[in-house]
């Protein structure tokens, strides 16, 4: 048995936190759901790592200008060599990431609900309310998908019908939910996490969207 709570006091004595793993889990996911469009569009490798850096950073980018803090990328080079490994891991294994959706939608949905915990705690450590928090973990979440699809040419996840950026939002609620209850931060980041992750799993299997917005004919 892997004993977690001495391998996160291990992580702690390098610097790295609960938080800053679910941070590099989530920037690999996402670099990889980018690398993967643009490489079904039949980008070069380097067009393909630049969408894949965008990405993974993008939206946490837009965040901390909000927050008024130096982008999170500018201060370590690591988030730059995740997302060249998730290069290689894309190249290593095309035919899986690439000829399939679903591999693609995993890594999208599970880069979606560990932004949203790192955009929320983020926010939280610079003293806004739950409210800018929630708000500021769906642009975590949902703005580097965003960009991505308008650099390869893509109507926005974000503007359709489908559960994208109110999964972020549910993801918050449980968040905030489980601050009201005093839970702890770890078991509250993965809850919130996993509320996103299943609640879009299960709005695609079963078909749940947001009536489109017509006008009148």
């Amino acid at each position: 048995m892997i004993d977690f709570t001495s391998l996160l006091d291990y992580l702690k004595s390098w610097g790295i936190d609960f938080t800053s793993i679910l941070d590099y889990l989530g920037t690999f996911a996402f670099a990889i759901s980018g690398i993967r469009l643009a490489s079904a569009k039949h980008f070069d490798w380097f067009g393909a790592y630049v969408v894949g850096i965008v990405t993974a950073v993008g939206g946490g980018t837009v965040r901390d200008i909000l927050l008024n803090a130096t982008p999170f990328w500018m201060e370590q080079p690591s988030y730059l060599i995740i997302s060249g490994f998730a290069v290689l891991f894309v190249v290593i294994f095309r035919k899986q990431t690439i000829r399939l959706n679903t591999p693609f939608f995993i890594f999208d949905t599970i880069g979606l609900g560990l932004f949203v915990v790192v955009g929320i705690s983020k926010t939280l450590d610079f003293g806004f309310p739950m409210w800018v928090a929630i708000v500021m973990g769906t642009i975590t979440g949902s703005f580097g998908g965003m960009i991505r699809d308008i650099l390869i040419n893509e109507e926005p996840l974000v503007f359709r019908k489908d559960i994208y950026a109110l999964a972020c939002v549910f993801g918050g609620v449980a968040y905030h939910i489980c601050l009201l209850f005093s839970l702890a931060t770890i078991p509250t980041q993965i809850i919130s996490a996993v509320t996103v992750i299943v609640t879009r799993l299960l709005a695609v299997k079963y078909k749940i969207s947001v009536p489109a917005l017509k006008a009148d004919d």
